[in-house]
């Protein structure tokens, strides 16, 4: 049984950059090329206020589309030496939380990355501007760490970050891209499926028959459902030889067959 299909806003990045599309023009899209789910961006919203987040929500209802998740970026350093900024950044996060839940998202998608030589360290900070955010979110809302550079490239230590924080509502969010070379991509997202309420299927470019030219998808996917995960597996489409839209529908035929 095939998994149900989302769209990363991020795989509209270029359109919205050059002002061909915003985020309700995403959503209709996502709509059109016939996901059932839709992944936010923060920095794409271009109004927190309430009134435009009950438009967002009434107009997803009303193409079938459920908002899943925002990934949220530009609000500080969750890892910083400095506790007065990474205490911040904990509460900047905070708003994101409260959008979702008006939103009906699952769950929000924080950075933790940075080039920390002493990772313990770094663990040690990070877990407790999480535990401030998890206690914040109070089981309402999840909150999920992507493979997203950095230290939370290594799945070692993203797992390590989650089990000393200890909160059943802290999570992963697999991505099949950003792992850097030395690191086994397909060992990895085995790896953080078990605490994965999201995943995201990371594509580049397609050959001539419409396989990822750098991902075997068949093989990730089966690692996916191994793990007994049923939800939305998220297009994130990164490539620039293709059209974006182009990209995005090769990805979703690729996973479609798989």
């Amino acid at each position: 049984m095939s998994n149900p299909l989302s769209l990363a806003a991020w795989s509209l990045h270029r359109a919205f950059f050059t002002g061909e599309t915003d985020q309700l023009g995403m959503l209709r899209t996502t709509a059109e090329l016939g996901f059932t789910g839709f992944e936010l961006v923060n920095t794409f919203f271009p109004s927190p206020q309430y009134r435009y987040l009950q438009k967002l929500r009434a107009e997803a209802d009303g193409l079938g589309v459920r908002l899943l998740l925002i990934m949220c970026d530009a609000e500080g350093d969750m890892a910083a030496a400095d506790r007065a900024e990474r205490m911040q950044a904990a509460r900047n996060h905070r708003r994101w939380v409260d959008i979702a839940a008006v939103l009906g998202c699952h769950a929000i998608r924080v950075n933790v990355r940075g080039d920390e030589q002493d990772r313990a360290a770094m663990r040690e900070r990070a877990a407790e501007s999480l535990s401030a955010l998890l206690a914040y979110a109070a089981g309402e809302v999840r909150v999920v760490l992507e493979n997203h550079g950095g230290p939370s490239s290594d799945p070692e230590w993203l797992l390590s970050l989650i089990r000393y924080v200890n909160d059943p509502h802290l999570g992963t969010l697999p991505d099949f891209g950003n792992f850097p070379a030395d690191v086994d991509r397909y060992q990895a997202v085995e790896r953080l499926m078990p605490l994965a309420p999201a995943v995201s299927a990371k594509c580049y470019d397609f050959d001539e028959v419409g396989e990822e030219t750098r991902i075997d998808f068949a093989r990730m996917m089966r690692i996916v459902r191994a793990a007994g995960y049923r939800g939305h597996v998220g297009v994130e489409y990164e490539g620039t030889r293709l059209p974006e839209i182009e990209g995005i529908r090769r990805a979703k035929a690729l996973l479609e067959r798989v």
